[in-house]
């Protein structure tokens, strides 16, 4: 079996190949597919949910931000913290953004909270360099969301969890080598829609 730092490299080659068009298409079919999935957890009411912004040559997520905020819901995005701990922010499309103190990523200036509030939010939507239809998955390596994954699972209040991926990060079931402290997500969020991995963990 490949190991992690194998199986994000040849993720990040695949990623590099695409050119900007297809980039571009993806994030607005994350953006339509994501607001669907959302609905449906909310039946079609306002709610909050954690998401992220797609950096680099990760799935763009801009649209499904905003997609989100128009139909009415709000929106937090993480801040990297000391010791692989996030805060989060409220995030509107007048935001400003600012380079992170611990990570290559552009964050949200505003009122940081800390991640409790993600207990209340309908559903977190999650980065990911690959994931297998076991559901585990593969992130960047800092573990940010394994930490805060834990911290819910540990207080009995994780929400629903879709991690978002480009069509062939999608892996066979026994890619991705599973650790203790890895938590597997149920669904997909590709730009050919959501994907219900039936054979995941039960978000444990």
């Amino acid at each position: 079996m490949a190991t992690k730092e194998d199986i994000r490299r040849s993720r990040r080659l695949y990623r590099r190949a695409l050119s900007p068009e297809q980039i571009a298409a993806a994030g607005e079919a994350l953006a339509q597919h994501g607001t669907a999935w959302a609905k449906t957890i909310t039946s079609g009411e306002p709610a909050r949910f954690a998401v992220y912004v797609g950096v680099a040559f990760e799935p763009p997520t801009m649209p499904l931000l905003e997609a989100l905020h128009d139909a009415g819901h709000e929106v937090l995005l993480p801040v990297c913290e000391p010791e692989r701990q996030l805060s989060w922010v409220y995030w509107t499309p007048s935001t400003v953004f600012e380079r992170s103190t611990y990570a290559p990523i552009d964050e949200p200036l505003g009122e940081r909270l800390d991640s409790s509030i993600v207990a209340t939010a309908a559903g977190i939507f999650m980065p990911a360099t690959a994931v297998d239809r076991d559901g585990n998955r593969i992130g960047q390596g800092g573990g940010y969301y394994d930490r805060l994954l834990q911290g819910l699972d540990a207080s009995g209040q994780r929400s629903p969890t879709i991690a978002v991926v480009y069509d062939d990060d999608l892996l066979p079931s026994g890619s991705i080598p599973a650790e203790a402290f890895d938590r597997p997500v149920r669904e997909v969020l590709t730009p050919s829609g959501v994907v219900a991995l039936d054979d995941a963990g039960e978000d444990a």
